[in-house]
């Protein structure tokens, strides 16, 4: 029987790219964004690539909670039971700290925290149901070290990737994996307007990378893994004069 994966956030960027590459490999899926006519498209491309893979999609902001619960409960029940959550859904908007912006980083939060934190307490709650599942969460390498004038950006990533290790605790000898990734530069709308984006992949390759590392279920890993495993424990031990210049 084919796998069933869900993915958050998956009208464009990584978790579009991330649905062709798992249908490649034979998995059905459930998607779910805001705009639903943009999932509506991906899900007649992404048919074209496996017709033996059920696809469905589901209008869904992550930041209405209680309608995240609802529909975690829909889309498994269309595809017989969920194997694999993917929270993926995010925003990345610059805050400047006292200048007014706190309504970017309260969006952020709200987000990037709340919204991913619901959508795996709904999925554990099934997988608890079914005696197994396999949880994913998309952090960043932007939770290794608060950057200046992406403080929400980074205190949000930080958050899920802390709660998912909370979460894995929580379930351990439960039967529920629980994945941590920690993606660099990856060329999606989330970060095409920066003036410097090091160590950048593209988004199909950053997809394929995270489609391999969701199968060998590992625990946590960058994406790519180098040089990011190596630049994310510079980047705790860089003083803050050097990070104030980034």
């Amino acid at each position: 029987m084919a796998k069933t994966a869900m993915i958050t956030g998956a009208s464009s960027g990584i978790g579009e790219a991330l649905a062709f590459h798992l249908v490649e490999k034979g998995y059905s899926l459930a998607l779910t964004a805001r705009n639903i006519g943009k999932l509506e498209e991906i899900k007649e491309k992404v048919a074209k690539e496996n017709r033996s893979s059920k696809v469905v999609v589901r209008k869904l902001d992550v930041t209405d909670t209680g309608d995240v619960f609802t529909a975690v409960e829909e889309l498994a029940g269309q595809l017989g039971g969920l194997d694999i959550m993917i929270a993926n859904a995010g925003i990345a908007q610059a805050v400047h700290v006292g200048r007014g912006e706190f309504e970017n980083a309260r969006q952020t939060i709200e987000t990037n925290v709340i919204g991913a934190m619901a959508t795996i307490d709904a999925a554990t709650a099934h997988f608890l149901s079914r005696g197994k599942g396999h949880l994913v969460g998309i952090s960043s390498v932007a939770a290794f070290r608060g950057m200046p004038r992406n403080s929400a950006y980074c205190a949000s990533k930080a958050g899920i990737a802390m709660y998912l290790e909370a979460v894995r605790a929580e379930l351990f000898r439960k039967n529920i994996d629980v994945t941590i990734l920690y993606p660099g530069y990856i060329d999606t709308p989330l970060n095409n307007m920066l003036k410097s984006r090091p160590f950048l992949i593209t988004v199909e390759k950053g997809a394929e990378i995270i489609a391999r590392l969701i199968e060998k279920r590992v625990k946590s890993s960058t994406v790519p893994v180098f040089p990011w495993n190596i630049v994310g424990r510079l980047l705790k031990i860089l003083p803050t004069g050097a990070i104030s210049k980034m």
